[in-house]
């Protein structure tokens, strides 16, 4: 059998053919929330702001999701295929898809069942529920299209078409720019009319997905491959787990942001509702330059796992090297545009008051100033899934948000002095997750380079 080109082509150029459609996606997914924000600030106001932003875990939620079956689908398959085991490789990749199609409607009864008591947990106050309420309930219907399309493209991009993935998300974007202009300037169906928008983009994406399975490349997939196979499930979640659970935890991060928020925010000069509607902006213009450090990443997963599978370890290395540098350059340019022109980036979200703008000045540069150092931590994370380290990529995954963002949050205000705590308690996380992802990374490589002396009996030469 001829070689997989992802163990002989030049890193530089895999990189290009996987990452740049993976960004793209990636891109797409963050303009989704975007698009809808910018049309709900135009549209609704600060109040149609604040929902959006109380009603963002419930789309984390969904990508914790499709990333545990998506990634860790893709991340099996191309594994499998590099250890020369194809037949087996179509389990891992047909369970996904069975696994992402039953969770996204799971999700979607549970939102329907427990809807008002979810959106008071996630922080919305009596004003700001009825907004909420609209939105959250039309897009509930497109949770399953969502979660097939976002899990499925990572699965069709292992397959080796990560163009077909690019324009999959591409499609449901451009659909659901037109329509939330369509339907919340013109119609003025406010929440309601954004919430439709993104499901209607969202099922066509899913249909191309759909389309994509009944043509799979690498191996021709048959009902057997989709019928439940435990085992292959128990491995995919084990290794999806890492990318899975940073997204939790970023929605319980979410979560807890949003009420310590409006608790400190209603002692404040700032009130109750603003300080959330500033940071679920900030938050989702800080996801476009998070999506591509993930595109990044998810670009070099079927390079990592190939290769880490065919004890290619140097091409491993090579791969994290340049996603790492790639995305530390986009990182030092955010975090320069972050600086200096917080106040035109809130602006194109709608107006609002003076204290409205004063504090989403202060939280811009303030709470993301650790965003050019921001790349290490999900890339590393990443990193360790593609090797089939599940383990270590779950602990990565989680010491930002859960070991130090939220003890942090419950401790700093209090030090600080109210909401000023919240705002420092952002670049203190980010500090100490980058050096514990460095440390982990300079102890594996380390260990790949005995893997390289025990395999050849030297030490390998990068190619």
């Amino acid at each position: 059998m001829n070689e997989n080109p992802l163990g002989y082509e030049s890193v530089s150029k895999l990189m290009v053919k996987f990452s740049v459609p993976s960004i793209i996606g990636m891109l797409v997914s963050a303009l989704y929330n975007i698009v809808d924000q910018f049309f709900i600030g135009q549209g609704v106001g600060t109040n149609g702001n604040t929902a959006t932003t109380i009603a963002f875990p419930f789309t984390t939620i969904c990508m914790a999701v499709a990333l545990l079956l998506g990634i860790g689908g893709a991340s099996c398959f191309n594994l499998t295929i590099g250890r020369g085991d194809v037949k087996r490789a179509g389990y891992f990749a047909g369970n996904s898809f069975t696994m992402l199609i039953v969770s996204g409607f799971v999700i979607s009864a549970i939102t329907f069942a427990f809807l008002t008591p979810l959106l008071k947990v996630f922080g919305a106050s009596d004003n700001v529920m009825p907004y909420a309420q609209d939105y959250v309930f039309v897009s509930a219907f497109g949770f399953p299209f969502l979660i097939l399309t976002t899990g499925g493209g990572h699965i069709i991009r292992a397959d080796g078409s990560p163009q077909i993935t690019m324009a999959c998300n591409l499609t449901g974007a451009i659909i659901n720019t037109i329509l939330d202009a369509i339907f919340v300037l013109v119609f003025d169906w406010g929440m309601k009319g954004a919430a439709l928008a993104t499901v209607i983009g969202q099922v066509v994406s899913a249909v191309i997905v759909i389309v994509y399975i009944t043509k799979f490349k690498t191996i021709k997939l048959t009902k057997k491959h989709f019928i439940p196979d435990f085992t292959a499930i128990h491995r995919v979640c084990s290794i999806g787990m890492a990318s899975c659970f940073n997204q939790l935890a970023i929605a319980i991060v979410q979560v807890v942001l949003n009420n310590s928020l409006g608790h400190y925010g209603e002692l404040s000069v700032y009130g109750k509702d603003e300080p959330i509607a500033c940071a679920g902006i900030i938050m989702k213009v800080n996801m476009i330059v998070f999506a591509i450090v993930i595109g990044l990443a998810q670009g070099t997963q079927p390079i990592e796992s190939y290769n880490y599978g065919a004890k290619k370890y140097n091409r491993v290395k090579k791969a994290y090297r340049l996603a790492l540098t790639t995305g530390a350059t986009i990182s030092v340019i955010a975090f320069i545009l972050f600086q200096i022109f917080p106040r035109q980036i809130l602006s194109l979200f709608g107006t609002g008051t003076e204290t409205y703008f004063e504090f989403g000045t202060r939280f811009f540069r303030i709470f993301l100033f650790f965003t050019w150092i921001n790349c290490i931590q999900p890339i590393s994370s990443t990193f360790f899934t593609s090797i089939g380290k599940a383990i270590k990529g779950v602990f990565l995954s989680l010491t930002r948000q859960i070991l130090f963002f939220i003890p942090i949050l419950l401790i700093l205000p209090h030090i600080l002095g109210g909401i000023d705590g919240v705002i420092y308690t952002g670049p203190v996380a980010d500090l100490l997750s980058a050096v514990v992802a460095v440390a982990m990374i300079l102890y594996e490589f380390k260990l790949m380079r005995r893997l390289e002396t025990n395999d050849t009996g030297y030490s390998a030469v990068e190619t």
